[in-house]
């Protein structure tokens, strides 16, 4: 029996500070003095996304440099490296967050050998088995270490299915598609009439068959399906080059290359990007770009290169370009297909009625090569929407109130499909259904997906000229089973907000006991950067100004397009006189402050911003407090000056009458 060999120390995550200055300092703690250990710790936290320009081993250096214990932030450069640790122990929820396989490959480079967590989010610690570091929520573990005792390989994959065991003793994916799938093809699946999900049906048509996995899907294990459609932007290609280069050579022969698209959605703005600017990164990003720009020409790819505001103002139009996920919603994804891309938003596309998840580098490379994508295959649970969304409650408020239930907040739906029905799905549009979709991120989930219906094709055709006939099976049969369903009566819903940390800090508008004076409020984002987001940004300015509101001076204003096609589109609407009337700063397509790389992030720790974005884990969008709402929400306390719903703009209106 292989024993796993340990030689270093063991971290601690606390949420007491003094406990982390001491383990950094080089003390060692125990379990019982290291205390409550850190509950969702978030990728933004392990590899802050400025850093994230570091794809080899300078990676190592900056582990856990975004990472919070109180107020403080423990670990600097090379601090984990230094301080000699191998295994890191934490609370629930380990890895939240985006699908950046830097995290796991951070850790791992700075000699971190084994994580232990309560539990751990989908893509993180797929990630993790992808590149040979092992997790584990075994907590008798610690013990163990604490006690000097061997830890064999079997313990640390106990529990895991068989693939996930296989994967993790090869070293990792790559080499285990090296030694297991040089040739896989589709497992036809018998064809059913009744009993299953749209999610399962997809599944299925897909399903691969290999070697070591079932040839039918299997709730809890381990598989491959065959994608459709695969997707990556720069911030992953640089590395995913040099692991598909360092393990098979160059070059390389891609399956399929005509489906493969590539994106710079992340890196136009960069040069006005606060994080960027003071960590003196600028470089370093476009060497990550360049990187990118040379694997699409060394294969011939099709990449979409988003635009800076001065060669915004020199196009002619033919540049299509936006947010990775978004642009594939927009112009690739059809019902029935299977959609993957390195990053976690990759579910934006379920709205239309595909599975579409998000997958790590590695996943990403293996399936340059092979067509083949990991997973594991995941429960499902229904979310029906019942009654009937009051005017001025969006999609937004809907996934906060999601977000915020106990059971979702602890974690009972890491790794799961989040299949939308009921009357308010079927009433909103494509749009606000990929809000929906695409929140399963923060959810925890593994992906969100809506049946098409007359809606999809309508979109399908107004936005790229397809005449879509949905099939008769792209539904869930009636006797589908569900083993979970929660019900959410929308009618109840009013305004909601995040509070600054977490997205699933729930609070209504309403309820606020006092004003919350706002610095920055910025609407964009994959998110909150589609038509009907403009849609309600427009409303709400027009009103705005119709009734008397200026801005005030104090509060930075800042709207980012999520695609071309949308800015196209408030072109035509006639929108842009507004937003320029209420003093708005409007930026091409781009993650922009989402992902702090760009303007709208906020400078310093004592601004407030209320955003549009899916997260405000810390950090994230610079090291201000950021609150997250609706569209409708962002741009009444912009005139406000301080965080109001639209009724309450409205309200404001009327008492000063």
């Amino acid at each position: 029996m292989q024993t796993f060999k340990l030689t270093g120390r063991l971290l601690f995550l606390s949420t007491k500070p003094e406990i982390m200055q001491q383990q950094v300092s080089g003390k060692d703690v125990t379990a019982i003095e290291a205390g409550t250990l850190r509950d969702d710790v978030s990728t933004d936290e392990i590899t802050p996304l400025p850093i994230m320009t570091h794809y080899d081993d300078k990676l190592g250096r900056y582990t856990y440099t975004g990472f919070k214990s109180g107020d403080t932030f423990p670990f600097k450069t090379d601090s984990v490296r230094n301080a000699g640790f191998c295994v890191t122990i934490a609370g629930s929820r380990y890895g939240k967050g985006s699908s950046r396989e830097h995290s796991p490959a951070a850790e791992k480079l700075a000699g971190i050998k084994l994580v232990i967590a309560k539990s751990f989010e989908r893509i993180y610690r797929q990630n993790a088995d992808n590149i040979g570091l092992f997790t584990s929520t075994d907590l008798s573990l610690i013990g163990k270490l604490e006690r000097g005792e061997e830890i064999t390989i079997d313990e640390l994959v106990a529990g895991r299915d068989a693939l996930a065991a296989e994967i993790l003793k090869c070293g990792g994916l790559l080499e285990f598609g090296r030694k297991y799938m040089q040739e896989v093809r589709v497992s036809p699946q018998p064809e059913t009439t009744t009993g299953q999900t749209l999610f399962e049906k997809i599944l299925r048509r897909h399903w691969l068959k290999t070697p070591l996995t079932s040839d039918t899907p299997v709730v809890g294990q381990g598989g491959f399906v065959r994608a459709d459609r695969r997707f990556i932007h720069e911030y992953y290609t640089g590395m995913g080059a040099h692991l598909l280069h360092t393990t098979f050579g160059k070059p390389v022969k891609l399956l399929e290359p005509e489906s493969i698209v590539l994106f710079e959605d992340h890196t136009s703005y960069v040069a006005k990007s606060p994080a960027h600017i003071r960590g003196g990164l600028i470089q370093n990003v476009h060497g990550m770009r360049q990187a990118q720009r040379d694997f699409v020409a060394d294969y011939n790819l099709h990449c979409h290169t988003t635009l800076t505001d001065e060669e915004a103002a020199l196009d002619d139009g033919s540049n299509v370009a936006g947010i990775s996920h978004a642009m594939i919603a927009e112009h690739y994804a059809l019902p029935g297909q299977v959609v993957v891309g390195t990053d976690s938003h990759t579910p934006h596309s379920g709205s239309l009625g595909c599975l579409a998840f998000g997958v790590g580098t590695t996943d990403m490379m293996n399936a340059f090569v092979t067509g083949a994508v990991r997973i594991t295959v995941p429960d499902i649970i229904r979310i029906d929407l019942e009654g009937a969304i009051k005017p001025g409650v969006t999609a937004k408020d809907v996934v906060l109130h999601l977000l915020a239930l106990p059971d979702i907040k602890a974690g009972s739906a890491i790794g799961k499909v989040f299949e939308f029905t009921g009357p308010v799905t079927k009433a909103f549009s494509i749009d606000e259904r990929a809000t929906l979709t695409n929140m399963v991120a923060e959810l925890g989930g593994f992906t969100g997906i809506v049946a098409p219906d007359e809606k999809t094709v309508s979109f399908l055709k107004a936005r790229r000229g397809i005449d879509f006939v949905i099939e008769p099976w792209m539904k869930s049969d009636s006797d589908a089973h569900y083993p979970e369903i929660i019900r959410v009566d929308c009618s109840a819903l009013e305004p909601l907000l995040a509070k600054p940390g977490d997205p699933s800090n729930r609070v209504a508008v309403s309820e606020l006991t006092e004003d919350i004076r706002i610095d920055i409020a910025y609407g964009g984002s994959c998110t909150a950067g589609k038509r009907e987001d403009f849609d309600y940004y427009h409303s709400v300015f027009s009103w705005a100004l119709q009734h008397g509101f200026r801005k005030p001076d104090h509060v930075r204003l800042f709207l980012q397009f999520g695609t071309t096609a949308v800015r196209d589109y408030c072109i035509e609407k006639g929108y842009m006189p507004v937003f320029e009337r209420v003093g708005a700063t409007i930026l091409q397509p781009s993650c922009g402050a989402c992902g702090n790389c760009g303007p709208g992030s906020s400078d310093h720790e004592g601004q407030i911003t209320i955003s549009a974005i899916n997260r405000n884990f810390p950090g994230r969008s610079g090291p201000g407090q950021v609150w997250l709402g609706s569209p409708p929400t962002i741009a009444a306390s912009a005139m406000a000056g301080k965080i109001v719903s639209f009724d309450g703009l409205q309200k404001m209106n009327a008492s000063k009458n």
